[in-house]
């Protein structure tokens, strides 16, 4: 008896009527294809961000070296340093350029073998014997950043040649203290003007990266002939007494 009635429900099970199959049944084509597009629609907004956020992190990595590397240049030179050699692995190029005649000045790398005539140029007044539109423009391969892309790592490596590299453009104009026209307080206060420009890439051309800094610098500046070239240093703990009426 209990046989017939396991053959009865096997035979029940498999006259099951077609409906009730399909209650049952897991998700449809059309299903499917519904959820493949939802998950496309959001794929494609993920990669479409992803980019951004890239550039985003390129972009503050660079402004964080430039904010790095414009703090130590910006204190040597109102410090008159003349022993940071360490420059020399850096600092490229330098071209002096009166903005008034358009002459400019291209100083050799084999003239800035020193970090004092690194600075020296750097520091080159704007007004020089009253004839105004003196700038300095270097070309400088980033100090801060990887230890990967610094010194001893040779020149020719190419973690060195892709080193992020910007311009820098220096301006020093002389600022009259009000009331001491004429007398000797007027060349011992200076304004400096460090305008960053980056990135610098291999065809020579320029980013978008644009930062100015400004220090004002008090004391007095001394002119010192070095070969070809006459070097600029402030002496920020020398001042002259007024020559008072």
């Amino acid at each position: 008896m209990r046989n017939e009635n396991a053959a009865a429900t096997v035979v029940g099970a498999l006259r099951t009527p077609h409906s009730a199959l399909r209650t049952s049944a897991a998700f449809t084509m059309i299903e499917i294809a519904i959820c493949l597009a939802i998950i496309s629609f959001a794929l494609i907004a993920i990669i479409g961000v992803l980019p951004l956020g890239m550039n985003t992190q390129r972009d503050v990595h660079q402004e964080t070296v430039i904010n790095q590397d414009a703090t130590v240049l910006l204190e040597a030179i109102r410090s008159g340093a003349r022993g940071i050699n360490d420059l020399t692995n850096y600092v490229t190029a330098i071209t002096i350029t009166n903005t008034i005649t358009g002459a400019s000045l291209n100083v050799s790398n084999n003239y800035l073998t020193t970090g004092a005539r690194i600075i020296g140029l750097l520091s080159t007044p704007s007004v020089i014997t009253n004839v105004a539109g003196f700038r300095v423009v270097a070309t400088v391969r980033s100090m801060s950043g990887l230890a990967a892309e610094k010194p001893p790592q040779t020149s020719g490596s190419i973690l060195f040649q892709d080193t992020f590299s910007y311009q820098v453009v220096c301006m020093n104009y002389p600022v009259a203290p009000a009331g001491f026209a004429g007398l000797k307080l007027d060349g011992i206060q200076h304004e400096l003007r460090m305008t960053f420009l980056w990135p610098q890439l291999p065809n020579g051309n320029l980013g978008n990266g644009r930062q100015t800094f400004r220090a004002t610098i008090a004391g007095q500046m001394n002119a010192t002939n070095d070969g070809s070239q006459t070097l600029y240093f402030f002496q920020s703990q020398t001042f002259t007494n007024a020559n008072w009426p």
